[in-house]
């Protein structure tokens, strides 16, 4: 162990799922998939500092549907990380929320990879990237990519992660009233799959390209969700909204992972502000925010 800090603050992307495929369900309940993540520049800050026993507290939008108990990410990665050093998760972590909660882009993944880091870094642990990377995985399958960032292939259920090349691309998110269970999106894909065959899930060759090239042009023909006719049966008003943010100018919109948010890839940071513009004028969603990408994952932010 290195010396303590008195706080350690770590930021982390949200993320876009530029494709998603979803196989047949596993004996054990998950999916196999072929993720293809991308980091985006919407972020939560994590702080942890030392105390006399593990508390969470939050701010920002939607704050008050983060839970505050052991439930949370954050509070089960500092949980895991003291076990494995053999000490007492003794910390209080603040989470500063700015990625849209229950909306698809994994707000609560990254809090937890936020806080392990962070942890990390305050114990003065030094824990192997390897072995955060292994507990992230125990955490959750898309709790690896938060912490590392850029644009990856997910496979197994999301946590095997390949890197992959990507230009940069800019994205207006429309943040839908409520949330929606990602566990509740799953079991309604296998209801609309059911007795038809699910393909083994893959990576587009197509898409890695589009990625690669930074031709938004490209990448807004291939953009895929297999979990988005699933979203639309579980809030069929999200088609409103996609509708609302390609008649205001994107080249493409598709449902966030799971969904609520929706995500449209627009050509340069002057139509993100004009379809931002458009999709809050049209009334089919709650908020927007613009990013863009690849973003870097969880880093420690300097004290």
């Amino acid at each position: 162990m290195s010396a303590r800090r008195a706080a350690v603050t770590v930021r982390v992307p949200a993320k876009v799922n530029v494709q998603l495929a979803v196989g047949a369900a596993r004996p054990d309940g998950f999916h196999d998939l072929a993720n293809v993540f991308l980091a985006v520049s919407l972020f939560d800050e994590v702080t942890a500092a030392p105390a006399d026993t593990l508390s969470i507290t939050c701010e920002g939008p939607d704050a008050d549907q983060v839970p505050l108990d052991r439930t949370n990410l954050a509070a089960r990665a500092a949980e895991i990380l003291a076990a494995r050093a053999g000490i007492e998760p003794d910390v209080h972590l603040h989470i500063a929320k700015n990625i849209p909660v229950a909306g698809g882009m994994a707000g609560g993944s990254a809090d937890g990879a936020a806080a392990l880091l962070a942890c990390d870094a305050l114990w003065g642990l030094n824990t192997p990237r390897a072995e955060l990377l292994d507990i992230c995985a125990e955490l959750g399958s898309d709790v690896p990519f938060s912490l590392v960032g850029g644009a990856a292939l997910g496979t197994g259920r999301g946590e095997l992660l390949t890197p992959v090349g990507a230009g940069t691309f800019h994205w207006v998110f429309a943040v839908a009233d409520g949330g929606l269970s990602t566990p509740a999106v799953f079991r309604e894909f296998d209801r609309l799959t059911a007795g038809t065959p699910v393909p083994a899930p893959e990576a587009s060759p197509a898409l890695l390209a589009a990625l690669a090239s930074g031709d938004p042009d490209a990448l807004g023909a291939v953009l895929a969700n297999d979990l988005q006719a699933a979203a639309l049966s579980l809030r069929p008003q999200l088609a409103r909204t996609l509708a609302a943010g390609v008649d205001g100018g994107a080249l493409a919109a598709l449902v966030s992972g799971s969904g609520p948010t929706t995500a449209f890839l627009v050509a340069d940071e002057e139509t993100a502000a004009k379809v931002a513009a458009a999709l809050e004028a049209s009334g089919t969603c709650r908020a927007t925010r613009i990013a863009s990408s690849p973003a870097a994952g969880a880093t420690v932010l300097p004290s």
